[in-house]
């Protein structure tokens, strides 16, 4: 859901005037009544609801059918993933709708508030060792009891992003044994600090790490010396939850079908990349099923297994970007901003090059 109630109320008292599609939050517990509460009017009526609207929140990008009932000079708020859905955003465009991608917010200092995506990938490696740990036939913590003693089950997390880093930090509270690879030896330091084993690359930092943080796209030559040094760990891994990921581009093939024919029966991995495309060779987005006895998982929308929380941090991103671009009781975008720069893509009428 992209607005919460406590949200809702805020916008509100800023002076927006705040409808909302009947049961929208039904999915995230949160009924109509909530915002009727809040100050919200509820619309039955979809078709009204965006030709009325001057300013539309969303999750996800709107299906064609929806582009087809916004008004002109429209502005837009989604994850909407502009290099991938290139077709869509030239339709918004050609409504003169303004779009705002929530996957294009910058990660510097002055917009940690408005992140979505750090907001999302937070849940997503959370759940991800949940996930790992419910799929596994062992326990992840050490175990003693009367009968013996089990060890501790071996985790690897591939990419310390903030999806990774809370896998780590998830499954270590859980009892397992975790270690961490990352093209970015920045990030040593703080996958150490969770208790993780940090496994390096040869890749300097500045070849590996763009200015907004990001892990940049590495060429073959780099990509095969870093699947043999994964190699080596893989095999002796009880579960891998794989998180890299290069913005705009699809993610890095690190996992070999060779490499999973090489782990042991029972062992799993949770493919976190499967959006876009998967780094597991052997990853079907949206898709579980085994091979050679080791489960490989691509989950899609992770988040959404979360609903209550995801609203509510999706919804503050959304809000903060709002008040971010609201000048004087009014949507006004400085087009100077670096916040602006980044995240508005396309601009009543014309595309915007990212």
């Amino acid at each position: 859901m992209a607005l919460v109630p406590n949200s809702v109320a805020l916008l509100v008292k800023s002076g927006f005037d705040v409808i909302v599609q009947s049961k929208a939050g039904n999915e995230s517990m949160i009924s109509d009544d909530e915002y009727v509460d809040a100050g919200a009017s509820i619309s039955k009526d979809a078709r009204f609801l965006y030709s009325s609207a001057d300013t539309i929140l969303k999750v996800q990008k709107p299906l064609d059918a929806e582009v087809e009932l916004f008004q002109e000079n429209t502005t837009l708020i989604c994850f909407i993933q502009p290099v991938a859905n290139s077709a869509l955003l030239q339709q918004l465009s050609d409504h003169k709708v303004s779009v705002f991608s929530m996957d294009a917010i910058p990660r510097i200092a002055k917009a940690q508030s408005m992140d979505a995506l750090s907001s999302m990938a937070s849940i997503s490696g959370y759940k991800a060792a949940l996930m790992a740990a419910e799929s596994m036939s062992k326990y992840l913590p050490m175990m003693i009891t009367a009968a013996g003693t089990t060890p501790p089950a071996k985790g690897l997390v591939i990419g310390a992003g903030v999806a990774g880093l809370q896998s780590i930090a998830t499954a270590k509270r859980l009892g397992a044994v975790m270690y961490a690879f990352d093209v970015r030896p920045d990030v040593e330091e703080q996958v150490k600090s969770l208790g993780a084993n940090f496994i390096s690359t040869s890749i300097s930092a500045e070849d590996a790490e763009s200015s907004g943080g990001y892990a940049k796209e590495i060429d073959d030559g780099e990509q095969h010396k870093d699947r043999e040094i994964l190699q080596n760990y893989i095999k002796d891994m009880d579960f891998v939850i794989s998180t890299a990921a290069v913005p705009g581009k699809p993610a890095p093939l690190l996992i070999t079908s060779d490499m999973v024919n090489g782990m042991r029966p029972g062992s799993v991995i949770i493919d976190l990349a499967a959006e876009t495309g998967g780094n597991c060779e052997l990853t079907r987005p949206g898709e579980t099923h085994k091979h050679n006895g080791v489960m490989v998982s691509g989950p899609l929308n992770v988040p959404s297994s979360m609903p209550l929380h995801a609203s509510q941090l999706y919804s503050r991103n959304v809000y903060n970007l709002l008040m971010h671009i609201m000048k004087e009781d009014d949507l006004k975008v400085d087009s100077e901003d670096e916040i602006i720069l980044n995240s508005r893509i396309a601009y009543k009428g014309t595309v915007l090059s990212k």
